[in-house]
């Protein structure tokens, strides 16, 4: 089972919408994600909660976490977005950045955008890897 960790700063926006498109779309056999941050929120932004749920992805229940070097010394892949040169460099792990908009405060439509962004992202990450859910 492979652990990819999304890493934003607040665990409350970019992270979270693609901790949410991989669970969602992954072959849970193989791989999971989860939303970290390296200052997490209180809770997830309500514009992300509000544009997953529009396609039926419900984050209502997400929390925002910290980003360990703990958490990430058992992860396969940090995809960083945003949190720069404080999400931790573990040694051994395979890491990315994404640059991509914090939705934070953002009107919806833009919102809508970067969460589009993210979903393409992911589904390039879930095909490189192999990693996609099966067809049923």
């Amino acid at each position: 089972m492979k652990t990819v960790i999304f890493a934003c700063v607040h665990s409350a926006g970019r992270s979270q919408m693609a901790a949410g498109f991989f669970n969602a779309a992954s072959d849970p056999y193989q791989a999971r994600a989860i939303s970290a941050g390296t200052a997490p929120g209180d809770r997830v932004h309500p514009e992300v909660v509000d544009v997953m749920r529009e396609i039926g992805i419900d984050l209502s229940g997400a929390r925002p976490a910290l980003l360990t070097e703990e958490l990430a010394r058992d992860a396969s892949l940090l995809v960083t977005m945003g949190c720069g040169d404080a999400c931790p460099l573990v040694p051994g792990l395979q890491r990315e950045d994404w640059s991509l908009e914090d939705p934070k405060a953002k009107p919806l439509n833009r919102v809508r955008e970067i969460r589009d962004d993210v979903r393409r992202r992911v589904e390039a990450l879930l095909r490189i890897h192999g990693w996609e859910r099966a067809a049923t």
